[in-house]
């Protein structure tokens, strides 16, 4: 099974915890709004959704 993280946009604080602990810079602060997951860089560890002070990060499955 693969993970990629996936951020629930309009609940997201743009705070920039989970930025900071991504190992794969997958992750970034978009417009000073939301932070936005590249599924190219993302390898679904998880570290993000972990992090997150307001838990609106999830790891989802995806084929392939």
């Amino acid at each position: 099974m693969k993970y990629k993280a996936i951020v629930k946009q309009e609940e997201c604080v743009a705070c920039g915890a989970c930025v900071k602990v991504c190992p794969r810079r997958a992750i970034n602060i978009y417009k000073g709004i939301y932070a936005a997951v590249d599924w190219g860089l993302c390898v679904g560890c998880g570290l993000c959704a972990g992090t997150c002070p307001a838990s609106v990060i999830e790891k989802t499955e995806v084929n392939g």
